[in-house]
C-alpha cells in the first residue's frame, strides 16, 4: 500500500495562499496549485489529488473557461462539504449555494471567474500546448496572484462555515 504524502501546513490563510502560489511557481497548473495547498485537509494522497484535477488548468485544458483556481476552490469545497448520495437534494442545494458564494467573493475581488477575461484575452481558446514557464511567462500573467486570492478566499470560507456547523 502506498504511503500518504502530506506536506506540513500551518493552516493559516496566508500560509495556504503562499503555498498555492509556490505550487504554481513550481510548475503545477492553477487548479493543482490551489488544491494541493489544502491537501492536509483532504483524504487523498497529493499525487492522486494532482492527477484528479490536472485537466482543469488553463480554464479547463486551455479552453479559457472557468479559471482553474476557481475550479480548485470548488473541488476542495466538494471534498470537504459536498454530498455523495444521488437523492440528497438538501446536500446538493447547500453545496451549490456555497459554490455560488465562493464565486461571488472571487468575482468581487477579481472582476470575473472566467480565465480568458481574467487574462484579458480576446479569443475563446488557446492551443492545447501549454507555454513554457519562463520568467516572462510569470511576469505577464496575473495567475500567481489569482491563485493566492483563491486560496485565501477558500481558507476564510472553510473557517466561517466550520464555525456554523
Amino acid at each position: 500500500m502506498e504511503e500518504k504524502t502530506k506536506t506540513e501546513n500551518t493552516g493559516t490563510a496566508r500560509s495556504r495562499s503562499e503555498r498555492a502560489m509556490n505550487n504554481f511557481e513550481a510548475g503545477y497548473n492553477c487548479t493543482q496549485s490551489v488544491v494541493l495547498a489544502f491537501s492536509d485537509l483532504l483524504d487523498m494522497e497529493e499525487r492522486q489529488l494532482a492527477l484528479a484535477v490536472s485537466a482543469f488548468g488553463g480554464g479547463m485544458g486551455r479552453l479559457r473557461e472557468v479559471c482553474g483556481s476557481v475550479s480548485g476552490m470548488f473541488f476542495v469545497l466538494g471534498m470537504l462539504q459536498g454530498y455523495h448520495e444521488p437523492g440528497d437534494y438538501e446536500g446538493k442545494k447547500q453545496l451549490y449555494g456555497k459554490v455560488q458564494e465562493l464565486a461571488r467573493r472571487y468575482e468581487e475581488k477579481n472582476g470575473s471567474i472566467v480565465c480568458r477575461e481574467l487574462l484579458g484575452l480576446d479569443h475563446k481558446r488557446d492551443e492545447s500546448v501549454p507555454e513554457a514557464r519562463t520568467k516572462e511567462y510569470y511576469r505577464k500573467r496575473p495567475c500567481r496572484e489569482l491563485i493566492g486570492c483563491a486560496a485565501r478566499i477558500l481558507d476564510e470560507f472553510i473557517k466561517e462555515t466550520a464555525q456554523l456547523q
